[in-house]
């Protein structure tokens, strides 16, 4: 990885934290409206992501889909390609059987109205082929441990979008691929 990609990836991730006190979030902290059931909806909003994460690593496929709205979004910044409707279980599924024991380690969360920002890390080994849309990379038997950052957009409880910010060069790396 060249100085220049390690320096643009490491700015989109740190800049997540400007973007959401800019949007007027609270880092770590649930934000202070309160709904209609008296929770606020900045905790609201934070546990339906990280419900979303912990389906994502189930890999449950169905309940997957079923946290997005009609219309939702999932798109993977780093390839770049916009998965919707019947496609929106793709990325889980293909990350799943590229690294059967993968895990999202959630690092940091900002909460600014519908909108949840967070800083994250994928780790897992990769035992099986990783699928994208322009090719596919054959098993290497490596580990990856990634910085990523995520930004959802919820709408009525559920992913209106999901723009997922992998830090490409560094999986690229760790796999010994380019």
């Amino acid at each position: 990885m060249n100085r220049r990609s390690f320096l643009a990836g490491s700015a989109k991730i740190a800049a997540i934290p400007a973007l959401a006190a800019v949007a007027g979030g609270i880092l770590a902290e649930p934000a202070a409206a309160a709904d209609s059931q008296g929770e606020s909806t900045g905790h609201h909003n934070e546990s339906i992501v990280r419900r979303a994460y912990q389906i994502a690593d189930d890999v449950d496929i169905p309940g997957w889909t079923a946290l997005f709205t009609e219309d939702g979004t999932f798109t993977d910044v780093s390839v770049p390609f916009t998965y919707v409707g019947n496609t929106l279980d793709k990325p889980i599924a293909d990350y799943a059987k590229a690294f059967p024991d993968i895990h999202r380690v959630l690092e940091r969360f900002f909460v600014s109205g519908n909108m949840v920002f967070v800083q994250l890390r994928l780790q897992g080994t990769h035992l099986g082929p990783l699928v994208t849309p322009s090719r596919t990379i054959p098993p290497t038997g490596k580990r990856i441990d990634a910085p990523c950052a995520d930004v959802f957009e919820l709408a009525h409880g559920k992913i209106k979008r999901l723009d997922h910010y992998p830090e490409y060069t560094v999986i690229a790396s760790q796999l010994g691929v380019s």
